[in-house]
C-alpha cells in the first residue's frame, strides 16, 4: 500500500522553508536601516554586508536608489509601479503615508563599498573584476570578513590578486600583529601613492606597536617610493617626447623656411592655430552633416589642415615676405604684423573663447603600464604621427626633384639659381611646404591643448629655439633638438616648476650656441662655410 505523498514530502517542504528563512536578510537589521542615526545605518549596512544573504544586494541597492521606505516597524521596496516587503521580498503594497528612508552622502558612500563587496560572488567574471577593482580605493576592516570569503572561493588569478591587496587593507587594523605583517608585506607590491599614504601611519610607534610590522611599513614605503619614482620619471620622459613631437611638428616647416629663405617668420605659430581651427571646422561639418562618422573626423582634417595652413603661407610669401628678402628686421617686424592680423582673424571668424576639439572614440583612454604612469591614447597616436610626418618629409627632401632644389638653394642660393633652379618658385613652395606642416602641428595639438586665437604664441619661441640647437636646415638636428627640448622641459618642471625650467634651458641654450653657433648638425656646401 502506497503512503499517501504530502506526508512524505512533509519533512522537505519544512527543510526548504527553514533555507528560505535563513537565507534571508535579517529583519533586525532591516529596521536599523530606517534609524533616525547615521551610525546606526552604518553599522547595519556593514552587518548585513558581512553577512552576504541572497537578499541583501537588492536591499541595500534600493536604499541607494532612494527606493526604500519605511511604515511603523517595517520596510518596503518600492520600483515606482510595484512594492515587495523589505525583508522576505514578497509582492506587498506600500503603505499610504511610508516615508522614504534618508540616505546622505556618507551612506552613499558605505552602499558602494557594500554593493561592490556583494558583487564580488557574482557568477560573472566582468563583474566580480569592476567590483574588486572599485574596492582598491576605499577598503576599511568592516569588509575584511567578506574579502575573507570572496578570496577562499575566487579561481580567477587576476581577480585573486586585486582581492589579496584589498584584504590587506582591510586587515591593516587587526588586532593580531601577524595578520598586520602579512598585510603589510601584500601591500609592499602595490606601488601606489594611496597604499603610500595608507602605510605610512605604521611607521610610527603611535600607530603602530608591534616593532616587525614598523619595520616592514618603513621597507614598504621605501620600495613604494623608489618605484614611483622610477615611474614618475618615465612619465616626465613620454610627456616630453609628447612635447617635442608638437615642437618637431613646428619646427620641421620652420627649419625649411628659415633654412631657404632666412626668414623669421613669426607668425608661423599662428600656422598652427589655423591647423587647429581646421580640425574645428571639419569636426563641425561630420556633426553636422555625418554624425554616425564623427569619429572619423580626424583623418579627414589632416590633408585640409595640410592645404589651409599651406594657402595661407603662398599668400605670406606672395604678398609680403617676398619683398623683404635679405632684410632680417623688417621680416621679423612685418610677420609679426602679420600674426596679429591671423589672430584678430580667427577672433572674428571663431570668437576670442577657446573652442572644443574632442578626442575620437578610438583615441580615448590609455595602457597602463605602472601604477603612476598611464600612456593617453592621444598623445601615444600624436608620437607616431609626427614621426610619420618626419618620415614623409626626410623623402621629400631627399628622395625627390623638389627636395634637391630646396637642399640646393639652402647650401648656395646664387649658385642654384646660375644652374637653372628657379629660386623664387622654390622659395614658395618651401614656404607652402613648412606653412603645411606647422598645419599638421596644429591638428596634433587640438587633441591635447585648447584651441584659441592665441594658442599659437606659446609656440613660436620654442620652435626657434629647436631650429637654432639643431642647425638651420638640418632635419635631424631639429629632430634631436626638439624631443631633447621636450624632455628636459617636463623633467625640469618636475624637478623645480614650469618658470625656473624654462630659464634653465633658456641659459643652457645660450650656453651651447655661444660654443657651437652652427647647431647640433652645421650646413655643409660653400655658401655655408664663407
Amino acid at each position: 500500500m502506497k503512503k499517501p505523498l504530502l506526508p512524505a514530502l512533509l519533512p522537505f517542504l519544512l527543510w526548504l522553508t527553514s533555507l528560505s528563512a535563513l537565507a534571508a536578510p535579517d529583519p533586525a537589521l532591516v529596521r536599523q536601516l530606517a534609524a533616525d542615526d547615521n551610525a546606526d545605518k552604518i553599522a547595519a549596512i556593514q552587518q548585513l554586508t558581512a553577512a552576504a544573504e541572497p537578499g541583501t544586494a537588492r536591499l541595500l541597492q534600493a536604499m541607494a536608489d532612494d527606493s526604500l521606505f519605511v511604515a511603523g516597524d517595517r520596510l518596503f521596496i518600492f520600483d515606482g509601479e510595484h512594492g515587495f516587503d523589505a525583508v522576505s521580498g514578497s509582492a506587498a503594497d506600500l503603505p499610504e503615508g511610508a516615508d522614504s528612508v534618508t540616505v546622505n552622502n556618507r551612506l552613499r558612500g558605505e552602499l558602494s563599498n557594500a554593493l561592490a563587496a556583494l558583487k564580488l560572488f557574482d557568477a560573472d567574471r566582468n563583474a566580480r573584476l569592476n567590483a574588486t577593482r572599485e574596492l582598491q580605493s576605499n577598503v576599511g576592516p568592516e569588509l575584511a570578513d567578506v574579502l575573507g570569503k570572496a578570496r577562499a572561493q575566487e579561481q580567477d588569478a587576476e581577480i585573486k590578486l586585486l582581492l589579496d591587496l584589498a584584504y590587506a587593507q582591510a586587515t591593516l587594523q587587526d588586532s593580531d600583529p601577524a595578520v598586520r605583517l602579512a598585510a603589510v608585506q601584500t601591500l609592499a607590491d602595490a606601488p601606489t601613492p594611496a597604499i603610500r599614504s595608507l602605510l605610512l601611519p605604521l611607521t610610527e610607534a603611535s600607530a603602530e606597536s608591534d616593532d616587525k610590522v614598523r619595520a616592514a611599513a618603513v621597507d614598504a614605503i621605501k620600495h613604494i617610493e623608489r618605484s614611483l619614482a622610477w615611474g614618475d620619471t618615465l612619465a616626465g620622459i613620454f610627456s616630453g617626447l609628447s612635447l617635442g613631437s608638437i615642437l618637431l611638428l613646428a619646427a620641421l616647416g620652420l627649419a625649411i623656411t628659415y633654412g631657404v629663405m632666412g626668414i623669421i617668420n613669426m607668425a608661423h605659430g599662428e600656422l598652427l592655430m589655423i591647423g587647429a581651427y581646421s580640425a574645428y571646422a571639419v569636426q563641425s561639418l561630420f556633426r553636422a552633416w555625418a554624425p554616425d562618422y564623427v569619429d572619423w573626423y580626424l583623418p579627414a582634417a589632416i590633408p585640409v589642415a595640410f592645404f589651409a595652413a599651406a594657402l595661407v603661407g603662398v599668400v605670406m610669401e606672395r604678398t609680403v615676405i617676398r619683398w623683404l628678402y635679405g632684410r632680417t628686421l623688417e621680416t621679423l617686424l612685418a610677420t609679426w604684423g602679420l600674426s596679429l592680423i591671423l589672430i584678430q582673424a580667427a577672433r572674428v571668424l571663431f570668437g576670442a573663447q577657446n573652442v572644443e576639439v574632442a578626442n575620437p572614440s578610438w583615441m580615448s583612454g590609455g595602457v597602463e603600464l605602472l601604477p603612476n604612469l598611464i600612456l593617453p591614447w592621444n598623445r601615444v597616436i600624436i608620437i607616431g604621427f609626427a614621426l610619420f610626418v618626419l618620415f614623409l618629409v626626410w623623402v621629400l627632401m631627399n628622395k625627390t626633384r623638389l627636395g634637391m632644389f630646396v637642399r640646393a638653394v639652402t647650401q648656395n642660393r646664387a649658385m642654384a639659381g646660375c644652374v637653372g633652379v628657379p629660386t623664387a618658385r622654390i622659395d614658395t613652395m618651401a614656404f607652402a611646404l613648412g606653412a603645411g606642416i606647422a598645419g599638421l602641428g596644429g591638428v596634433a595639438l587640438s587633441q591635447i591643448s585648447n584651441v584659441g586665437p592665441d594658442m599659437g604664441q606659446g609656440y613660436i619661441v620654442d620652435s626657434f629655439m629647436v631650429v637654432v640647437v639643431g642647425g638651420v636646415g638640418q632635419l635631424a638636428g631639429a629632430v634631436w633638438a626638439a624631443l631633447g627640448l621636450g624632455i628636459f622641459s617636463k623633467l625640469l618642471e618636475g624637478w623645480a616648476g614650469a618658470v625656473i625650467a624654462k630659464i634653465m634651458i633658456l641659459v643652457a641654450i645660450i650656453v651651447f650656441i655661444q660654443k657651437r653657433p652652427q647647431g647640433i648638425f652645421a650646413l655643409k656646401g660653400r655658401f655655408a662655410d664663407q
